[in-house]
C-alpha cells in the first residue's frame, strides 16, 4: 500500500492549519485573531506551492490502496481551490474582523476548503462520501455565521437538503458496494458490467444526487438562491464557487472510472440535468432585482454549462480539459463579481448600483469585465472555457445540447444588463449610502479576479494544455 503522506501535502496543510488554528484561537485576544487568518493565508500559498512541485515532477500516483488519486485533475483542482479559497479569505477580512468569532470562521473555511481538495481527489466510494461529509458539514455552519434570521433560516435549508441528499448518496454508495463488491473504482469498473442494470442505475442515479448538491444543479439546486441570499457576502461567494468544483470534479472521476463500461446510458442523462439546469437557472434570473440572487440563479447556469463535459466524460478527451479551464475561468470571476457585492454591503438590489461608475469607477470596471465574463464575452476565461465544452459536446454526440447552451449564453445576457445598465445611469436620485465601501481587501481581491479573468481568456493557449492528461485509478 502507498502510504506516500507528502503526495496529499496541500490537504494536509489546511487540516493542519485548521487544528492549529482552533488550538492557537482560543487563547488569543479578540484583537490579535487575525493571527489564524494569516496561518490561512499561509496554509493556501503552501498547499499551491506544493501543488507546482507535483505537477513539476510530474509525480501521478495513486495512495492509501488507490482510495485518492494524485493526477492532472488533482493538481489542477488543488490550483482552482486553493486560490480561490485565498480570495474568499481576502475579501472576508473586513468582514470578519473583530467579530468575536473571527477564528471559527478561519478555521470553518480551511476544514470545508481540505473537505472541497478530498472530493477532488476521491478514488473509492467510501472515501467520497468522507470528503463530501467533510465539505459539508462546515459549510452548513459558515452559511449562519451571521446568527440572523435569513442566515439561520438559509443555513436550514442547506442543512436539511445537504443531509437528505448525503442519506440518499450513502445508500447508492451502500447498493454499487452490493452489486460490484467493492468501493474502489478501479475495482467496481471491472465487476458492475456484470452487475444487474437495474440496481447499478439506481445506484449511480443516488450517489449522483449528492454529487448535484454539492454542485448546485437540477434537481438538487433549491438552496443555492436561499443561502446565497441569506449568508454573508463572503460565504455566498464560496458556496457558489468551491463545492461546486469539489463537486463536478468528482462527478466526472466517477462516471469516467468507475462507470464507463457499464450499459447504464448516463450520458443522456447528465444531457438532461444539464439542459435542465442551464435553462432553469437563466429563466430564474431574468426578473431578478436582489444581486445576490441574481448570481445565485447564474451560477445554477453556469453549471449547467459544465455539466456538459460530464456526459460526454469517456466521448472525447476535450471534456475533462475544458471542465478544469471552465471551472478556473468560472471561480476566478464569480469570485470577482462577490467581492463588489462584498464591497459594496448596503447596494442590495440592481437599482442601488446607479451611478456606480461615476462614484467609484475601478468596482464599475470590475463588474463589467466579471458579469460580460460570466455570459462568455471575448476575451474573458469564461468564453474560451465554453468554447471548448461546446466542442466537446459537438464532438461527443450532443449538437444538440451545445445549441442550447449557444442559445441560454445569448439569453443570459439580458438579466446580466439589467444589473450593468444602471452603473451609467444619472445619479442625482441614487443613495450615496448605497456605495458605502467596505474597504481595500474585498476591492483588492474584486481587481485580482477581474485581472485573472481576463489573463485566463487572453493566455489561455498555454493554460488549457495542463488540463491534459489521464486519470489514474
Amino acid at each position: 500500500m502507498n502510504e506516500n503522506l507528502p503526495a496529499l501535502l496541500p490537504e494536509l496543510v489546511l487540516t493542519g492549519a485548521a487544528v492549529i488554528g482552533l488550538l492557537t484561537g482560543s487563547w488569543l485576544p479578540r484583537h490579535r485573531q487575525w493571527i489564524v487568518a494569516a496561518l490561512a493565508v499561509i496554509a493556501c500559498v503552501s498547499g499551491l506551492a506544493g501543488t507546482a512541485f507535483t505537477m513539476a515532477t510530474a509525480r501521478e500516483q495513486t495512495v492509501f490502496s488507490g482510495a485518492f488519486a494524485v493526477d492532472a485533475a488533482t493538481d489542477e483542482g488543488r490550483l482552482i481551490v486553493l486560490g480561490a479559497l485565498l480570495m474568499v479569505i481576502t475579501m472576508s477580512v473586513e468582514t470578519v474582523r473583530g467579530h468575536e468569532r473571527q477564528t471559527e470562521y478561519w478555521v470553518l473555511l480551511l476544514m470545508t476548503g481540505a473537505g472541497t481538495l478530498a472530493l477532488i481527489g476521491a478514488n473509492d466510494n467510501l472515501m467520497l462520501f468522507a470528503a463530501y461529509l467533510l465539505a459539508s458539514i462546515p459549510a452548513y455552519a459558515l452559511s449562519a455565521f451571521a446568527k440572523d434570521a435569513s442566515g439561520t433560516e438559509a443555513s436550514l435549508k442547506y442543512y436539511l437538503m445537504g443531509a437528505l441528499l448525503g442519506v440518499t448518496m450513502l445508500a447508492g454508495i451502500a447498493l454499487l458496494y452490493g452489486v460490484g463488491h467493492a468501493t474502489l473504482y478501479r475495482e467496481l469498473r471491472t465487476t458492475l458490467p456484470a452487475a444487474p442494470y437495474g440496481l447499478v442505475t439506481v445506484g449511480l442515479v443516488t450517489v449522483l444526487a449528492g454529487l448535484l448538491f454539492k454542485a448546485g444543479a437540477v434537481p438538487a439546486h433549491f438552496w443555492v438562491p436561499d443561502v446565497t441570499d441569506g449568508a454573508p457576502a463572503p460565504v455566498a461567494a464560496y458556496v457558489t464557487t468551491l463545492p461546486k468544483v469539489g463537486g463536478l470534479i468528482a462527478g466526472y472521476r466517477l462516471l469516467h472510472q468507475a462507470l464507463a463500461d457499464t450499459g447504464v446510458n448516463w450520458p443522456l442523462l447528465l444531457a438532461v440535468l444539464a439542459a435542465a439546469t442551464m435553462t432553469l437557472g437563466n429563466l430564474a434570473a431574468f426578473f431578478q432585482t436582489s444581486v445576490k440572487r441574481l448570481l445565485a440563479y447564474s451560477t445554477i447556469s453556469q453549471v449547467g454549462y459544465l455539466l456538459m463535459a460530464l456526459a460526454v466524460a469517456t466521448r472525447t478527451e476535450l471534456a475533462l480539459q475544458g471542465l478544469l479551464f471552465y471551472l478556473a475561468a468560472y471561480a476566478a470571476t464569480n469570485l470577482g463579481a462577490f467581492a463588489v457585492v462584498t464591497e459594496l454591503p448596503q447596494a442590495r438590489t440592481l437599482q442601488d448600483y446607479r451611478g456606480l461608475a461615476r462614484r467609484h469607477p475601478g468596482l464599475a470596471a470590475v463588474l463589467v469585465v466579471c458579469l460580460l465574463g460570466l455570459v462568455g464575452t471575448p476575451p474573458s476565461g469564461i468564453f474560451l472555457g465554453k468554447l471548448v465544452v461546446f466542442s466537446a459536446a459537438i464532438d461527443g454526440g450532443y449538437a444538440w445540447l451545445a445549441a442550447l447552451a449557444v442559445a441560454n449564453t445569448v439569453a443570459s445576457l439580458f438579466y446580466y444588463l439589467r444589473w450593468l445598465a444602471p452603473l451609467f445611469t444619472a445619479t442625482a436620485s441614487a443613495p450615496a449610502q448605497g456605495h458605502a465601501v467596505l474597504g481595500r481587501w474585498a476591492a483588492t481581491t474584486a481587481y485580482a479576479g477581474a485581472a485573472l479573468s481576463l489573463v485566463l481568456g487572453l493566455a489561455g493557449g498555454a493554460v488549457l494544455p495542463f488540463g491534459t492528461g489521464e486519470l489514474l485509478l
